[in-house]
């Protein structure tokens, strides 16, 4: 029924899978760059399009801040490397005064510093555009996408829950664990004599800052393989993967095309393939679909693992825009797998998980500060 509701009319259930955002008129735009060169090629890009006015240029933090918070506009778009005040610090300033979504456009070069924008505040990472089609066009998607989205209550909320031990620019506050945690029915519990659980997490928009918080938790001796989907834009998955392993007792990778997944090892899908787990249980790298509209694909690595493992599986559905996911969970629940979904208050956004959750497709849903510890105690259950 799911799947036959997403075929019938998919753009309809992405808008309703992104509660907060709504269609602006116009689409108001902020550039922040500390280059006349490359402030003038984004004007130009922003300004073909009728429904996308440019309202006003930084070319520093301090300027960005102050126009952000004078102008309003729909979405700021922030270089990081900027005289006087860092990117990061005039994202963080903006979330704390006037939050509003931010688009890093970077270059890929600076994409573990991008990846630490995001868990400052900024919605989602690009590559600069230049004069090829291709990367103006998922420029301007990604505007689009973003631009309007009400982002204030959920940064507010989610600004103390950062990843243990991350080296930034200044010192990162890090979150008090929580320890308290609902009890698991037997019915979750697997024999004795069941091998190890395999995890399997997928996220999109604000899933990075989520992805840490969760992988923070995570003590060094857990268990089972954990397989990562995340939506990013291409060239930024090892940044993603290095900016990660900063916080986590555990070594996380790009995974590798046929490489047998380890337990204890984490491994993150790159942007520019989708991941699955092939019959055989090693990792598989397939190339991108026309129609995914989304990379990497998180239904092609959930539906695989349901297949290969079975209900050794969990599955864990982030933050994020997009239905990608939800048929996915569904089918490693089907599968006799366990489901669990990030709940709505810890998510910036409440749309990749709201879909799998109003499916039926989630066994448990679970704060963001509780997760880590929630599937330390899921992997161990008959262990």
């Amino acid at each position: 029924m799911l799947a036959q509701r997403l075929a019938r009319n998919p753009a309809r259930t992405l808008a309703a899978a992104t509660p907060g955002h709504a269609e602006p008129m116009s689409i108001r735009v902020l550039i922040v760059d500390d280059s006349p060169l490359a402030r003038a090629l984004l004007r130009t890009i922003l300004e073909r399009e009728p429904d996308i006015e440019v309202i006003g240029e930084a070319s520093d933090g301090r300027r960005a801040v102050a126009l952000a918070l004078e102008l309003r506009p729909s979405l700021v778009t922030m270089d990081l490397e900027m005289p006087g005040l860092h990117g990061l610090d005039a994202i963080a300033e903006i979330m704390r005064t006037k939050a509003l979504p931010i688009l890093v456009v970077s270059s890929v070069e600076d994409a573990a510093v991008a990846c630490e924008a995001l868990s400052r505040g900024a919605l989602d990472v690009i590559t600069k555009p230049d004069d090829s089609d291709a990367r103006i066009s998922a420029f301007i998607a990604k505007v689009r996408l973003l631009a309007g989205m009400v982002v204030a209550t959920r940064w507010r909320a989610l600004g103390a829950q950062r990843p243990a031990g991350t080296p930034a620019p200044e010192a990162l506050e890090v979150g008090k664990p929580q320890t308290s945690l609902p009890p698991r029915p037997a019915s979750l519990r697997l024999p004795a004599s069941q091998p190890a659980r395999l995890v399997a997490i997928v996220a999109s928009t604000g899933g990075p800052q989520a992805l840490a918080s969760i992988l923070s938790a995570l003590p060094a001796d857990f268990p089972a393989t954990v397989l990562i989907a995340q939506h990013i834009a291409e060239g930024f998955s090892a940044g993603l993967a290095q900016w990660l392993s900063l916080g986590s007792r555990l070594p996380v990778q790009l995974a590798k095309d046929g490489e047998a997944p380890r337990p204890g090892q984490i491994y993150l899908a790159p942007s520019e393939r989708n991941l699955a787990l092939s019959a055989h249980g090693r990792l598989e790298l397939r190339p991108r679909a026309q129609q995914d509209i989304y990379h990497p694909n998180c239904d092609l690595l959930l539906n695989s693992v349901a297949e290969t493992v079975g209900r050794r599986a969990i599955g864990l559905i982030l933050t994020g825009m997009s239905s990608d996911g939800a048929l996915g969970m569904a089918r490693i629940r089907a599968q006799g797998g366990l489901t669990l979904a990030q709940d709505e208050a810890s998510s910036v956004v409440y749309g990749m998980n709201r879909v799998a959750i109003e499916a039926g497709a989630i066994d448990r849903v679970v704060p963001l500060a509780e997760l880590g510890a929630f599937l330390d105690r899921a992997v161990r259950v008959g262990s």
